[in-house]
């Protein structure tokens, strides 16, 4: 959610330009306002509501200094406004604090230091951290003396990072919530995503629960809660700067979708073997064939979920999927045998984290299946596996999917063991399906013909009802439109009540067992007057039903959702596009959700 930048260095002047850098491009986590803090003979704080240019147009010419935090913030407590922006500072000014997280106990804390005759400026649950520091300041204590106390008095979940006037060191910390240091020749990083530093840097620490990190210009110290040395590993990121660019098109939105091709033949490079019809996941040659899986997911991942628990269903192992915030593993089966499967594309999702830990204390096995290396779901499992997709801009989640869904795929291919032939087959033409659609598609032209709907409906039975439910999801996040999915079956049991001439209606239509059923259904909109617009490798099946349609290419039944993803990813595209949203950021969502 909120996004966090530090840094120190040897050139003072590039104090300044690494932290604008660096909130640049934290932008695609979702933010209402920003901020930066830099130490030099005192302590400058600048911070502003809205978009970061704001923040740009009020920063003095030749501002420099020793070291420096910058916050992009997303809003829990107190609405957008300057003085709810980070930075927050004590009452003298001597230090400023950068958070992500919940300070729980945030309200007797405040209560207690006001009393003691502090002022507050914000509503903040943050703007306790640099008070409580000042008092142990006050107290004799040196710096980081001051931070270790403050910070064993907070509750909850948190990322914090802070500095002090006149020096030229930055102290951060974190509690379910991330932080990654950047190792540099010429300084030394910290920030919540590594795309906050990759032009720098691409040698990386990412920081455990519990540890400390004390970076100056010429080292990196990370030391546990006693403050002794703390076993580290420096990785390098296997990815580009230019991978984070906008690389000529419009939006990250829809460059990631025209990435899709790249992401998928690399999750599936060395996994899927077309020779002799197998799947190998190297992470998993020793995890066993579980009596029963439980998938733990939210948003988007949460629909991929379901897609792998049908696939396992089917092939003998009992499967469910739950929203991570509903999931209680004290209520559920649960054993040794179980596996729990937590998907999620950043590693960080707060919600996801919680009921793996849950699982985990249950007596489970668990799995993360997520996009970053070393994330904390990927430290807080049993196994982990990869999906590979490479950096991913835009909020609204599209590339990971699809590869969440080959990744899901290929998982249960292991532990429900050989799938036919043609299932892999069709795993390893994906990449090559998914881009004859994004050269031949008619999804602007859908869009354009739409795009002044009162709402959309999305139906699909079987493999494309989680495409469905994620179609309808991604044109609520980027048009603000009103979308539904549904389960083609349950448009009879109530939602067809909504059908108007104004609600075209998508259906996803596969050759499959299921594909008469939801033709039924399509009648049943068309008999209300409603525009279907029908996603199918059938085109000639559903022409007299359909006021148009987006083909994708014939594949494996199983494998059909992952393609007519891409058909509806590109109309949400286009209807927000035509709009005029702010499709990269849209309003009041955020990339990665850090907080329960």
């Amino acid at each position: 959610m909120c996004g966090i930048i530090g840094y120190t260095g040897d050139d003072e002047r590039a104090v300044l330009d690494v932290l604008l850098d660096g909130l640049s491009g934290l932008e695609y986590r979702g933010y209402d306002s920003a901020g930066l803090a830099i130490s030099n003979a005192s302590l400058s704080v600048y911070k502003r509501e809205g978009e970061l240019s704001n923040l740009e147009a009020v920063l003095p010419e030749g501002l420099d200094g020793f070291a420096g935090v910058g916050h992009t913030r997303w809003s829990t407590h107190g609405p957008p406004s300057d003085e709810n922006a980070h930075p927050h500072t004590d009452c003298q000014g001597r230090v400023a604090v950068v958070h992500n997280g919940i300070v729980e106990n945030y309200a007797p804390l405040r209560a207690e230091l006001e009393a003691r005759g502090h002022t507050f400026e914000s509503e903040t649950d943050t703007e306790v951290v640099p008070h409580l520091i000042e008092e142990h300041l006050a107290d004799g204590a040196d710096p980081e003396r001051a931070f270790r106390r403050t910070v064993e008095r907070l509750e909850g979940s948190y990322a914090v990072a802070a500095v002090f006037s006149g020096r030229e060191t930055v102290y951060a910390t974190r509690q379910a919530s991330p932080l990654v240091l950047g190792v540099g020749d010429d300084g030394h990083y910290l920030a919540s995503d590594a795309p906050a530093f990759i032009e720098y840097t691409d040698r990386v620490i990412y920081l455990e629960d519990g540890q400390f990190a004390t970076i100056t210009p010429s080292d990196v110290t990370v030391t546990d809660e006693r403050g002794q040395p703390a076993d580290v590993t420096v990785r390098r990121l296997e990815w580009e700067p230019e991978d984070a660019g906008k690389s000529g098109y419009d939006h990250y939105m829809v460059k990631e979708i025209h990435e899709q091709p790249t992401a998928i033949r690399r999750c599936l490079g060395g996994r899927a073997r077309e020779l002799d019809g197998s799947v190998t996941i190297d992470e998993l040659t020793d995890l066993e064939t579980p009596s029963s899986v439980q998938f733990v997911a939210c948003g988007t991942s949460y629909h991929a979920s379901l897609y792998g628990a049908r696939l396992l269903r089917e092939r003998g192992i009992s499967a469910q999927s739950f929203l991570a915030s509903e999931y209680d593993a004290d209520a559920l089966p649960i054993d040794e045998e179980t596996l729990v499967v937590g998907v999620t594309q950043s590693g960080e999702t707060a919600d996801t984290l919680s009921a793996l830990r849950s699982a985990n204390r249950a007596g489970a096995t668990t799995l993360a299946v997520t996009n970053v290396v070393a994330s904390s779901a990927a430290r807080a499992c049993d196994h982990t596996t990869y999906i590979r997709a490479g950096p991913e801009i835009g909020v609204a989640a599209t590339k990971t999917f699809a590869s969440q869904q080959v990744a899901l795929a290929m998982v249960a291919s292991v532990l429900a063991g050989e799938f036919p032939r043609s299932f892999v087959e069709g795993l390893r033409d994906v990449p090559d399906d998914v881009q004859s659609i994004l050269d031949t598609s008619r999804a602007r032209s859908i869009a354009e013909q739409y795009e002044d709907a009162d709402a959309y409906f999305f139906i699909g039975r079987g493999y494309n009802r989680p495409v469905a439910l994620e179609g309808a999801l991604k044109m609520k996040e980027i048009t603000y439109k009103h979308a539904e999915g549904f389960a083609a079956g349950e448009l009879k049991h109530g939602p067809l009540a909504l059908v108007t001439p104004q609600t075209p209606v998508f259906a996803v239509i596969g050759a499959d067992d299921a594909s008469e059923k939801t033709l039924s259904n399509v009648t049943e909109v068309e008999s209300r007057g409603a525009p279907v617009v029908a996603v199918t490798d059938s085109p000639e099946r559903v022409e007299r039903h359909a006021d148009a349609t987006l083909e994708v290419p014939d594949t494996h039944p199983c494998l059909t959702p992952i393609l007519a993803n891409v058909q509806l990813q590109l109309v949400a595209y286009h209807v927000a596009n035509r709009l005029g949203r702010s499709i990269d950021k849209p309003r009041n969502l955020a990339k990665s959700v850090t907080v329960e």
